[in-house]
């Protein structure tokens, strides 16, 4: 199948420095990919470019066969910012049907996304009164609106127990399951291991691509945090 996203040459310049350097990247369709690396290497970046909210200096960044930004791809496409991106003024509900109306979706998929991300019992509650996980949990309901084909997903899981980040990986993969691509930032190398493939970002540069398993056994390390650091010192000896 073809890539679902696909990069070439890709540089993006912001305040004067070049913070993305000639990126080259497939995300194959129908599966978790999780884009790992430290704060400030550049994972925010990258993902503003496959959604068409960020300004490239070259190259060229293809989402499902059209390119990042064009109209046709907003009812295809999903994105949740780091930050919740919902109004607090709102309910549950009121904050979907905002949304939704927006997208132009029926109102039947404001409660399926709803149970999706498990806020069954909440629709007429406050999102100012929800605590960060449930907010973070309203905000992904709000990408699923558009039930999209692909999911872009900004370090949705930072701040949150341990519990709730297994259940939102949970429900990453039962997304996939079901034919959803997902491109995943995180900065938590334990949660490289819930990814179907990785892309390890530094500096604006990807060191390496592969499953766990893969990057581990071209490392020769015993965890992705040594299979990191492994590849960290190969280019920055």
């Amino acid at each position: 199948m073809s890539a679902a996203i696909s990069i070439r040459g890709l540089r993006v310049v912001r305040g004067g420095r070049e913070v993305l350097h000639d990126i080259d990247l497939e995300v194959e369709p129908g599966a978790v990919t999780g884009l790992l690396g430290p704060s400030g290497s550049g994972k925010t970046t990258l993902l503003r470019c496959v959604v068409g909210a960020q300004v490239v200096a070259a190259g060229m960044v293809g989402v499902l066969g059209r390119q990042a930004g064009a109209s046709a791809l907003r009812a295809l496409v999903g994105y949740q910012t780091q930050a919740p991106s919902v109004y607090t003024d709102l309910t549950v509900a009121e904050n979907l049907a905002y949304f939704g109306a927006i997208l132009g979706v029926d109102r039947s998929r404001e409660t399926e996304s709803i149970e999706i991300v498990g806020l069954s019992g909440l629709e007429q509650q406050l999102a100012s009164t929800l605590s960060g996980g449930e907010l973070a949990r309203l905000s992904l309901a709000a990408a699923l609106l558009n039930n999209p084909k692909l999911l872009v997903l900004d370090e949705p899981t930072v701040g949150l127990d341990p519990v709730l980040r297994r259940d939102l990986w949970e429900t990453f993969h039962a997304l996939a399951n079901g034919g959803t691509t997902l491109l995943v930032s995180s900065h938590v190398m334990d949660e490289a291991e819930r990814c179907d493939r990785l892309v390890l970002i530094r500096n604006g540069s990807i060191l390496a691509l592969g499953s766990p398993d893969e990057l581990r056994g071209r490392t020769g390390s015993e965890s992705l945090d040594d299979a990191f650091l492994t590849l960290v010192d190969r280019v920055e000896p």
